[in-house]
């Protein structure tokens, strides 16, 4: 039987990522029947094998926890200050549950509420839940309600199921203090202003660089032709972080000291950075996993006509209509990138567009798709949730570095 398991972002109103929910299934039927061991015993072993910091990235879980999984002592896995323990109201009244939950949050541990109704049943132990999740799927008016009872009670109010901007909008116009859902991750900062690389040199860098077999010379020559990337480079490696004894005073050397596999990921945060210091982080570690997961997978796929580096070109390149506000289709136009990835990005089409569909299905925990692309791609299902545990890391690793020599430029 297969194990998934994924992480989705919960933000605040600025779109800073504060925790992750931990998403998991071990069955490999995606039926709509639970088997509460089965699952205790998947997120068990994934955590147990896991570096569950390395994957949250310092950041708060949120898990959901059954009634096996209380059992099983599974919250005592992290530490009361990286868990929110997560519920479905039915399981808060439940006197066996409500002890474990008790005794866990007079250990320091946080308690949220899935879907939290504000019955007279449930107000004699409102003082032990923190959060409540508010499905926002729905355009049920009794949602303005809940969460104005929320907040009366003293309690955080967790919007998910954010789909659209309509449902982003009405979270926040109610108040609620996290948002959750494809909108929200995908979302940038409203400073965000349309990035002027179109103009420059930057999509032949990003092809140059993530090509099978890089030319440095093709790339010193992109490079040495932008003045404001030849600047920024240059300022970079002889920055603090790098710490040379002798500052590079060329492209060149500034190239063979930061490295083809930094340098790729540093052009990319660098063309959506703002003078203000913005930057829509989710969205652009969003470009970074996609890329680093599609080209992962594509190794034990059958009869792809694109190479790994045009799968890293392909997730790195789905995100740019939204990073440059502008339809991705006249954003792909421009670039010099095969059909193959743009029928991928446009309509999904192709073993390339499966490919691109599995990632996807992946990132949403849509398991019954997933599995059905990584079966029409000959992909072993059971290595796809610990290729896509080593990109997380892979990715959290990039981004901590780039973030850091990059804050060390202002």
């Amino acid at each position: 039987m297969d194990s998934y398991i994924v992480r989705q972002a919960l933000v605040n109103e600025n779109q800073k990522t504060f925790g992750y929910e931990i998403i998991y299934t071990e069955d490999s039927s995606f039926t709509n029947e639970t088997d509460e061991a089965s699952a205790a015993n998947a997120i068990e072993n994934f955590l147990s094998s896991m570096d569950s910091e390395k994957f949250l990235d310092g950041k708060t879980a949120f898990l959901t926890f059954t009634l096996n999984l209380l059992e099983k002592n599974i919250p005592k896995m992290f530490s009361s200050n990286k868990l929110v323990i997560q519920i479905e109201d039915s399981l808060i009244t439940n006197p066996v549950s409500q002890g474990y939950i008790t005794k866990l949050k007079q250990n320091g541990y946080k308690i949220a509420v899935i879907d939290f109704e504000f019955a007279p049943r449930f107000f004699g132990i409102l003082d032990i839940v923190d959060y409540i999740k508010v499905n926002f799927s729905s355009s049920d008016p009794s949602i303005e309600n809940i969460v104005n009872i929320g907040k009366s009670f003293g309690k955080k109010v967790i919007a998910y199921n954010i789909e659209t901007k309509e449902q982003y909008d009405r979270a926040v116009s109610l108040g609620c203090a996290y948002f959750q859902g494809s909108y929200v991750s995908e979302k940038m900062p409203s400073t965000i202003k349309t990035v002027n690389h179109i103009q420059s040199n930057f999509f032949l860098l990003m092809v140059a660089v993530t090509k099978d077999e890089p030319d440095i010379d093709e790339i010193e020559s992109i490079i040495s032709r932008d003045v404001s990337l030849t600047y920024s480079l240059l300022k970079l490696v002889n920055s603090a972080y790098f710490a040379l004894r002798n500052r590079a005073r060329s492209v060149k050397q500034a190239l063979v000291i930061l490295g083809l596999g930094q340098l790729k990921q540093w052009i990319y945060l660098l063309s959506f950075k703002q003078d203000d210091g913005s930057m829509p982080d989710e969205l652009i570690k969003i470009s970074f996993l996609r890329a680093t997961f599609a080209s992962e997978l594509l190794e034990y796929a059958n009869n792809m006509p694109i190479s790994r580096s045009e799968a890293y070109l392909m997730g790195m390149f789905s995100t740019l209509g939204k990073l440059m506000q502008m339809p991705l289709e006249e954003v792909l136009a421009q670039l010099p990138v095969g059909d193959e990835i743009k029928l991928a990005l446009l309509k999904k089409e192709g073993r390339a567009g499966l490919l691109y569909s599995l990632v996807l299905s992946y990132e949403k925990a849509d398991w019954r798709s997933m599995n059905e692309a990584a079966s029409a791609l000959g992909i072993p299902p059971a290595m796809i949730a610990q290729k896509y545990f080593e990109c997380v890391e892979k990715v959290n690793e990039t981004w901590n570095s780039l973030t850091h020599s990059s804050d060390e430029l202002d």
